[in-house]
């Protein structure tokens, strides 16, 4: 299933929350926790944080782990919801479960102020090349908590990925090493809706040395 429209986010940015995945300790980096890493003057996890807010996302949940109480200090964070794994080092599968964890359920009591999520917008926070378009795009595709919605660039699924509510135990129970949410949109690909977002965003990994010149 494709999905190329641009539609309207305000309802969506409601219902779904933005996730950034940020625990990664950045191994082939020298240890550099990703979060920390500069880009234009600040911390890489504060500009993912930008994106998903000026994609229309309004609530933010970030998953620390590598040099997460470093990150509580030198990031501008105000406004998102902190969550720490403690097992970030087993991969990112286990910060997905944290987060996705960390995320109230619809039938919260708190009031509206804390309305529940009804839908998870999933972020790497290695991935500064995908800006507040695409991640815009796939918001746009939210039709409610069975939505399964993913990125595509030239035809091949990416990020961000777009997870209802009633995907959340699957994926959680799926989400093993450093694959995410990886085996369960394999398994529900007759699902899951790409949307095509090759002409506004670049998917690159900051994983290595020489990708450190695709930050400013």
């Amino acid at each position: 299933m494709t999905h190329t429209e641009h539609g309207s986010t305000s309802d969506a940015g409601d219902q779904v929350f933005g996730l950034v995945l940020a625990a990664g300790g950045g191994r082939r980096l020298g240890g550099r926790p990703k979060a920390l890493l500069e880009h234009r003057g600040r911390p890489l996890v504060e500009h993912v944080v930008r994106t998903l807010r000026s994609a229309g996302c309004t609530r933010v949940h970030v998953v620390l782990g590598a040099g997460a109480d470093a990150v509580r200090e030198q990031a501008r964070l105000d406004g998102c919801v902190l969550v720490d794994n403690p097992d970030w080092a087993q991969g990112m599968g286990t910060s997905l479960r944290a987060g996705l964890a960390s995320l109230p359920r619809p039938a919260s009591p708190a009031g509206a102020a804390a309305a529940g999520a009804r839908g998870a917008l999933v972020l790497l926070v290695d991935q500064p090349g995908i800006g507040p378009q695409a991640v815009a795009r796939v918001l746009a595709a939210y039709e409610g908590e069975s939505s399964l919605v993913s990125a595509a660039y030239d035809g091949e699924r990416g990020h961000p990925v777009l997870l209802g509510s009633r995907h959340w135990t699957g994926v959680a129970a799926a989400a093993t090493g450093d694959r995410g949410a990886r085996a369960y949109l394999s398994a529900h690909r007759g699902a899951l809706t790409l949307v095509e977002c090759g002409d506004v965003a670049r998917p690159f990994d900051i994983d290595t040395p020489d990708d450190l010149a695709h930050l400013e």
